[in-house]
């Protein structure tokens, strides 16, 4: 059974930083895209950032981009979100997730089928 836990939320003033991780079990996760999405009450999840496989290659999404970086260690099955010059609007529930099918990237929740708890970040002004 494939599981994902993520860790690393809390509760933060504006401009400090996090690193979100991510533990991913069940299956070899190596040849899968994984990602951060986030939700607030009230709206839909959105993309926040993907890395490939190979972890040669990412995408951000326009809010975050220069503030937020993601990583992987697949020899430890983890992703990480580290997130820096964090902000108010930030604040949500963040979701670690993995591709749907193996050699495939997206920024679209349709391209993912597996979601952790989520982890609540929350950042005071």
């Amino acid at each position: 059974q494939v599981q994902l836990v993520e860790s690393g939320g809390g509760l933060v003033q504006a401009g400090d930083s996090l690193r979100l991780s991510c533990a991913a079990s069940g299956r070899t996760f190596s040849a899968y895209t994984m990602g951060w999405f986030r939700q607030t009450p009230g709206k839909e999840r959105e993309f926040v950032a993907a890395i490939r496989w190979s972890g040669g290659s990412t995408a951000y999404a326009d809010s975050v981009k220069g503030r937020f970086t993601i990583s992987r260690d697949n020899a430890k099955n983890t992703v990480y979100l580290q997130m820096n010059s964090l902000k108010p609007e930030d604040t949500a529930v963040y979701y670690c997730t993995v591709a749907r099918f193996s050699r495939t990237f997206s920024t679209s929740i349709s391209g993912y089928d597996t979601w952790g708890r989520g982890t609540q970040v929350t950042v005071s002004s």
